[in-house]
This record gives structure tokens, C-alpha cells and sequence, in this order.
């Protein structure tokens, strides 16, 4: 048998899996998991009050947020009725018209190009 299970392979095996189970476990506790208890009821990490303070300022700010997406969200619905209005295309062919008389392309000329 080319691979044998010797004591060596058992215990680098044995360690590396304690090493995964104290990252996670390390990695669920930063990001704010519960952890497992023996019985796997979950154990959530003690609080303290730099963590409310942190909670309390994101919630303040995630209110912030969804006041300005509300505004914008208004702004946007006004700016889709100015475009989608039927007096902008007129506006915008006066634009066109003033813009080809500054530029000195005679009416007769514009009209002929639009024919």
C-alpha cells in the first residue's frame, strides 16, 4: 500500500484539525456569531458597550442612508417626468435651433436638412 496512516500522518492530521476549529471559532466570534455550546445551543460572545456604542452608530447611519435614497429616489421620479414630457422635445429643438444660429448655419439651410 503506497499511503500508510503512521502515528506522524494521525497526529498532523489530529492538529491541523484543531488549529481549523480554533480559526472559525475565532472568526465567528470578530464577526459577531453565536457560538456552539456542547449540546449545540448557541453561546453568544459577551457584549460590551464599545460594541452597543458601534451598533448605535450604524444604525443611525443605515437611517441616514435610507432618508437620502428617499430624496434621490424623488429627484429621479421628477427628472424621468421632465424627460418623458412631451414639452422637452420642443425644448430641445429650440436648443438645437439656437445652437445652429450661433454656429451661423442659415434657416434656410436647417430646413432644407430636415426635409
Amino acid at each position: 500500500m503506497p499511503f500508510e496512516f503512521t502515528s506522524e500522518v494521525i497526529a498532523i492530521v489530529g492538529v491541523a484539525g484543531m488549529i481549523g476549529w480554533v480559526l472559525t471559532t475565532w472568526i465567528r466570534v470578530k464577526n459577531g456569531y453565536p457560538l456552539d455550546g456542547a449540546w449545540g445551543q448557541a453561546v453568544y460572545p459577551k457584549s460590551d458597550a464599545e460594541a452597543q456604542e458601534r451598533v448605535g452608530r450604524l444604525t443611525r447611519e443605515n437611517a441616514q442612508l435610507h432618508a437620502e435614497m428617499g430624496s434621490l429616489k424623488d429627484r429621479l421620479a421628477v427628472v424621468e417626468r421632465i424627460v418623458t414630457d412631451g414639452g422637452y422635445g420642443l425644448t430641445a429643438e429650440i436648443e438645437r435651433l439656437r445652437d445652429d444660429r450661433a454656429n451661423g448655419v442659415p434657416l434656410r439651410q436647417r430646413q432644407a436638412e430636415r426635409s
